[in-house]
């Protein structure tokens, strides 16, 4: 995992995926425990409630991660992995 992790436009890619993860993640849970609370089980809707905390939480680490392979990327200036 760490050989993965030392490059960085994999980073980037990873970054953008858990962005994209973290508003699906945000979305779906917001729908469901502010939109449909009334068609939801209790199980159902403790879920939805707790993906409005995940898709945050990924939105943050995901954000992090991006800002800190682009600045990986500057610092090179050149690519560093041909499989990205």
């Amino acid at each position: 995992m760490l050989a993965y992790l030392s490059c960085p436009l994999r980073v980037l890619q990873l970054a953008n995926r858990m962005l994209l993860a973290g508003v699906l993640l945000l979305l779906s849970g917001l729908l469901g425990a502010y939109g449909l609370e009334a068609q939801l089980s209790m199980g159902s809707l403790v879920t939805a409630h707790s993906l409005t905390i995940i898709g945050p939480g990924l939105l943050k680490l995901g954000y992090v991660l991006r800002l800190a392979a682009q600045q990986q990327l500057r610092k090179l200036q050149q690519p560093c992995c041909v499989a990205a």
